[in-house]
């Protein structure tokens, strides 16, 4: 099919799907120029309207709001939240499922927010059955589900943590590092020993969803985030099979120089401009007056 003229395929004159292939351009795929229409894979059988719908939803990821982003989640998904304590995480997407009520929850991030905010909403909400993450100290009320037995705690150290997202979004199942390696992170594990030093045996961390937050995108998903906000976000965006965006700045294709990009638009599936941030700061400090 590489290299047929695209009339063959049996789409002629000014079709969806040939603005569609006009439009891969540097924008798209960062080249120094239009793709020609006969470096374009293309089917010698008429297309099916399946396709054009297909294609909306690739370039189309705009969607209204949280609520829309979060339509086919349901009970029992395993869901990434971004974020490093409260920095970063995606509110509107929070809120949205404690809004929605969707239950047994397993969470992949590095914090559980606090008892009022963040993931502790969904926790106090009785709707998550599982976390896996690093640190947990601020939420006391998931610290009594623990010790009580009605919460799972995974948790890993966390650079492993962070290690096991990037190895799910890059296809890699499993991975060996030292840290851990005879404490309790290690049971169950298989170890094994290179150059004279042992290793525990780690699995890569895979998502049904995986929730953003960054602070501009155009609307094709090309993510930017700003400062210690980008944290987990980007790696957790590359590791689940669908990635929801929300952004403070949505901007029109074209707004955002290519290498000012953290994460490339193919690995968001939605985005959709994010309203009404606290911003909560988790531990304020502040200097002592004379």
């Amino acid at each position: 099919m590489v290299g047929q003229d695209i009339r063959r395929s049996g789409v002629h004159g000014r079709s969806p799907f040939l603005l569609y292939v006009r439009q891969i351009t540097l924008t798209a795929l960062g080249l120094p120029s239009p793709l020609p229409i006969s470096t374009i894979p293309v089917c010698r059988e008429p297309l099916p309207a399946a396709l054009f719908i297909l294609e909306a939803e690739i370039m189309n990821k705009v969607v209204s709001n949280a609520e829309d982003a979060i339509r086919d989640v349901q009970d029992g998904a395993v869901i990434m939240f971004g974020g490093f304590g409260l920095s970063g995480i995606p509110e509107n997407l929070i809120a949205a499922i404690a809004r929605k009520g969707v239950k047994n929850l397993t969470t992949v991030s590095n914090n559980v927010g606090v008892d009022d905010f963040g993931l502790g909403v969904l926790i106090r909400n009785g709707q998550v059955k599982k976390h896996i993450g690093s640190y947990v100290g601020e939420n006391k009320a998931f610290e009594a589900m623990v010790i009580a037995g009605t919460m799972q705690l995974e948790l890993n150290p966390q650079g492993t943590l962070a290690e096991r997202i990037r190895a799910g979004g890059a296809g890699i199942p499993a991975f060996y590092t030292p840290t851990g390696y005879g404490t309790p992170v290690a049971e169950g594990k298989e170890s094994r020993e290179f150059d004279g030093r042992w290793y525990v045996m780690e699995r890569a961390l895979k998502a049904d969803f995986a929730f953003i937050k960054a602070w501009k995108s155009d609307k094709w998903g090309n993510l930017v985030f700003r400062k210690t906000a980008r944290n987990f976000n980007p790696m957790m965006a590359t590791a689940a099979r669908v990635t929801i965006a929300e952004v403070e700045h949505l901007v029109e294709v074209g707004e955002v120089p290519p290498d000012m990009v953290h994460v490339p638009s193919v690995y968001v599936k939605r985005v959709f401009q994010g309203t009404n941030y606290e911003k909560r700061i988790e531990k304020r400090t502040l200097r002592q007056t004379a």
